[in-house]
């Protein structure tokens, strides 16, 4: 398979996400949604914000990258977002629009994209130099998916 046509599948499979978790998390209660899986993690709950906050930050990571010439890509701590911006306890519904904003906008740019874009690359601070826009989607066209199978999994235990 070409690159070009493996992009067009991540494209596909990133397009495809919000559907996916909005699927699953309209099934459940509100118990479900605070269920802690037997194995520990997070919630259901606290997965909807950490995919609408991920998905979010990604947005402007790859802005950044088509807009700036080798910019600094800025990691964060999951975990203090989750502590101090109220994951145990917000209603989801917020969550989800923007897990889904954030998606559709971004799918609608990925589009546009010439070749030469694809190879555009900053220096994320966690993973270090050369981190591209092909990096980049090869990273999130599956977030969704994983965070979906992590719900399932956490209802289920």
């Amino acid at each position: 398979m070409s690159w070009t046509q493996r992009r067009q599948e991540l494209i596909g499979q990133y397009r495809e996400g919000p559907a996916l978790v909005e699927g699953l998390v309209g099934s459940l209660s509100e118990e479900d949604l605070d269920h802690a899986p037997a194995e520990g993690g997070w919630t259901p709950r606290q997965v909807v914000h950490h995919l609408a906050d991920s998905e979010m930050t990604s947005a402007i990571r790859v802005r950044k990258l088509l807009a700036e010439d080798e910019p600094v890509i800025q990691g964060y701590d999951e975990g203090l977002f989750a502590e101090r911006l109220h994951y145990e306890t917000r209603p989801v519904a917020g969550s989800l629009v923007a897990l889904r904003a954030a998606r559709e906008s971004t799918a609608d740019l990925l589009d546009l994209l010439q070749e030469g874009d694809w190879s555009r690359s900053g220096t994320h601070t966690e993973s270090g130099p050369g981190y591209s826009v092909e990096r980049w989607l090869e990273i999130y066209a599956s977030h969704a998916h994983d965070h979906a199978e992590q719900i399932r999994t956490a209802v289920e235990s």
